[in-house]
């Protein structure tokens, strides 16, 4: 069983950056896609980024896209989402979650495994 705990949120001024983190207990992320996932208020939840483990291939939405960076530490099996330029239709609670490949690519869907959330909020 994966358990996922992600720490880092908080409020922040528009512009500004927030680091967060995931980290997993009771097995290591080999074989296993992570992805970080938000959800706003009265929204759908959305993918942000995800990373392949095995391959280090990263995928990121295109609202994100050369902002936000996905990144991972093989020795603390923590899963990271730096988010730069931020902006206030970032502000979300934001999940992290993995699954299970064999592949090389990095799916929006299909995430077994997720974490409990932390809130994100960026003031204009």
């Amino acid at each position: 069983q994966v358990q996922l705990v992600e720490s880092g949120g908080g409020l922040v001024q528009a512009g500004g950056s927030l680091r967060l983190s995931c980290a997993a207990s009771g097995r290591t992320f080999s074989g296993y896609v992570m992805g970080w996932f938000r959800q706003a208020p009265g929204k759908e939840r959305e993918f942000v980024a995800g990373i392949n483990w095995n391959t280090d291939s990263t995928y990121y939405a295109d609202s994100v896209k050369g902002r936000f960076t996905i990144s991972e530490d093989n020795v603390k099996n923590t899963v990271y989402l730096q988010m730069n330029s931020l902006k206030p239709e970032d502000t979300a609670v934001y999940y992290c979650a993995a699954q299970r490949t064999t592949g090389w690519s990095v799916p929006e869907t299909g995430y077994d495994y997720w974490g409990q959330g932390t809130q994100v909020t960026v003031s204009s």
